[in-house]
C-alpha cells in the first residue's frame, strides 16, 4: 500500500472524494450567490449581518480551500458566479421581496441538508486531510447554526414542533 502512505496531500483522491469534493465546491459557490440575493432582501439588521458573516467566515473560506485542494490534484473546478451587487431593500417590490424568517428558514435548511451530506462525505475519505478538512467546516456550519437558531428565537420566527409538558401520572 505504497500510494496511501506517508503524507496524505501525496495520496491520489480516490472517485468519491473528487465527485463529493466538486459537488460540495458547487453547492457552497451556489450558496454564496444565493445569499447574497437574501442580504438583499433581509430587512432585519441582524439577519442581515449574520448572512454578511456566514459568507465571510464560512462560505468563501470553504471554497478557498476546496478549490485549492482539487486544483492541487488536476481537478477542473466548477465556474463561479458572478458577484451580486448590493441593492436597497425599497428597490425590491413588496410582494418580491423574500421575508426574513423564510430567509431564515431557508438558510437553516441549507445548514442541515449540508451537514448531513458533508457527513457523508467525511465517512467516504480516505485522505485525512480531506476529512479534517471537511469536519472543520462543518463545525463552522454547526456554529452557524446554533446562532441562527439564537435570532430566530430571539425575533420570533421559530415555530417550534409540539412539546411534550410532563403529565400527571394516571391512576
Amino acid at each position: 500500500m505504497g500510494i496511501l502512505s506517508g503524507n496524505p496531500k501525496d495520496e491520489p483522491m480516490h472517485y468519491g472524494e473528487v465527485y463529493g469534493l466538486s459537488a460540495q465546491l458547487a453547492v457552497a459557490k451556489a450558496a454564496k450567490d444565493g445569499y447574497q440575493v437574501y442580504c438583499n432582501h433581509a430587512g432585519d439588521k441582524d439577519l442581515k449581518q449574520y448572512i454578511k458573516g456566514v459568507i465571510k467566515n464560512s462560505i468563501e473560506p470553504s471554497i478557498e480551500e476546496i478549490e485549492e485542494v482539487l486544483i492541487a490534484n488536476d481537478i477542473v473546478v466548477p465556474p463561479t458566479p458572478a458577484e451580486r451587487p448590493e441593492v436597497d431593500i425599497e428597490q425590491i417590490p413588496a410582494g418580491a421581496r423574500f421575508q426574513d424568517a423564510q430567509i431564515a428558514y431557508a438558510i437553516a435548511r441549507d445548514i442541515a441538508t449540508g451537514i448531513t451530506s458533508v457527513s457523508g462525505l467525511i465517512c467516504q475519505c480516505i485522505r485525512e486531510d480531506i476529512a479534517m478538512m471537511l469536519t472543520q467546516q462543518n463545525a463552522k456550519a454547526l456554529k452557524d447554526g446554533a446562532a441562527l437558531l439564537q435570532i430566530m428565537k430571539e425575533k420570533g420566527w421559530l415555530i417550534p414542533p409540539p412539546l411534550h409538558m410532563e403529565t400527571k401520572n394516571k391512576e
